[in-house]
């Protein structure tokens, strides 16, 4: 039966589906946080990267599908994120894509492909560009690589159901959950000024990546994911009709299958 979310009802009122019985899961300590990991199946490696504000459960409708496609997937809680903690230090994507890499080193991991959405797709990038021998390829949806790529924010009612979402999985995941509101406030400095990559920044980025974005994204100008497709050597430009930035609960089965086929193209 295929899943239309397209207004995020299902979602705020019950979640993604819950994450299969996880092979692995555990705590891996890095750079004054507790980084929480579960890993999931065999076969070579994909790394989920959840959104800002959200945590690895938002991935619900994707491991099932990664695990029947005969891979090894990996999901993450970025720093401060569901049920990974975080010290004083400001939200940084480049720190975050050094806890990407801790959990990897952890696992033995010497290679995997990133699939980053939105804040997880700005991580994955910068953990490829600085570590492009441990990347395979980058699945990078709905994320700006410099400020002047973000829409001007408008409320909608879906934002607000995801926000909404967001809120209650943090009062029942996190170690501090009535901290749910400064979270916001910390996350979002980071993404008002991050990250900062130049047009030479990106020519540098040396593995395959899809530059993947819903047409009816809330967040990202769609000039922005072409100049990073023109921009980055060898990228492709993946526009993903009738969806929004929510893509992987709105039309989940519409996502996989890119997601798949991007991996395919990889091996």
């Amino acid at each position: 039966m295929s899943v239309m979310d397209d207004d995020l009802k299902i979602f705020e009122a019950e979640g993604a589906p819950p994450l299969p019985a996880a092979a692995s899961a555990g705590f891996v300590e890095h750079d004054g946080a507790s980084i929480w990991y579960a890993t999931y199946g065999n076969g070579p490696a994909v790394i989920l990267l959840h959104g800002g504000l959200g945590n690895s459960g938002n991935w619900g409708y994707q491991v099932p599908a990664l695990i029947d496609s005969g891979r090894q997937v990996v999901v993450i809680d970025s720093r401060g994120h569901g049920r990974s903690t975080r010290d004083s230090q400001p939200y940084e994507y480049g720190l975050m894509a050094t806890d990407v890499l801790a959990i990897m080193d952890h696992l033995e991991l010497s290679k995997a492909a990133l699939v980053g959405w939105s804040d997880g797709a700005c991580t994955a990038l910068i953990l490829a560009d600085q570590h492009p021998d441990r990347v395979s390829g980058v699945f990078f949806f709905a994320c700006n690589m410099d400020p002047s790529g973000t829409k001007e924010f408008v409320a909608t009612p879906v934002i607000d159901r995801c926000f909404s979402r967001h809120r209650k999985d943090y009062e029942a995941l996190s170690a501090t959950p009535d901290q749910f509101d400064a979270f916001v406030r910390d996350v979002s400095r980071m993404m008002a000024t991050e990250p900062n990559y130049t047009a030479s920044d990106l020519a540098r980025i040396k593995v395959p990546v899809a530059v993947v974005l819903g047409e009816r994204d809330e967040f990202i100008k769609p000039e922005h994911a072409d100049y990073l497709a023109r921009n980055i050597p060898d990228a492709e430009l993946i526009l993903l009709p009738d969806v929004s930035h929510f893509a992987p609960l709105q039309r989940p089965e519409h996502f996989n299958r890119e997601i798949l086929s991007f991996l395919d193209r990889l091996a």
